[in-house]
């Protein structure tokens, strides 16, 4: 099988495939300080579906953002964090945060004003 690079017409493209979709970005952002288990990820973020926060976490862990750690107990115990490449979009998320409570606060303002 031969593995072909993706081409993407701009850099941005490129990450929005890594990072993009409604999920992503919030599973990172929830693992930004640390280790979590996965119930501590689906309470981080209440609207996704167990399935597809399943899903999410491979791709993730596939894409090499997340790693997937497994500890030979019982019950099962599973930890998720952050690795090198997924660290580095922190800044990048942080930005994001920053530009969306700035948003909300003039979304609300000009809500007032209505």
């Amino acid at each position: 099988m031969v593995n072909k690079m993706k081409e993407y017409c701009c850099p941005v493209g490129a990450a929005i495939d890594e990072i993009g979709g409604k999920w992503k970005p919030l599973i990172l952002w929830a693992l930004k300080d640390g280790k979590l288990r996965f119930n501590e990820i689906n309470k981080a973020i209440p609207a996704i579906t167990q399935r597809m926060l399943t899903k999410q976490l491979r791709e993730l862990e596939k894409d090499g953002l997340v790693n997937r750690k497994v500890y030979a107990e019982v019950p099962p115990k599973v930890e998720y964090n952050l690795t090198k490449k997924g660290d580095s979009v922190m800044p990048i998320l942080e930005l994001l945060c920053n530009w969306g409570e700035e948003y909300c606060k003039h979304k609300i303002i000009l809500n007032e004003l209505h």
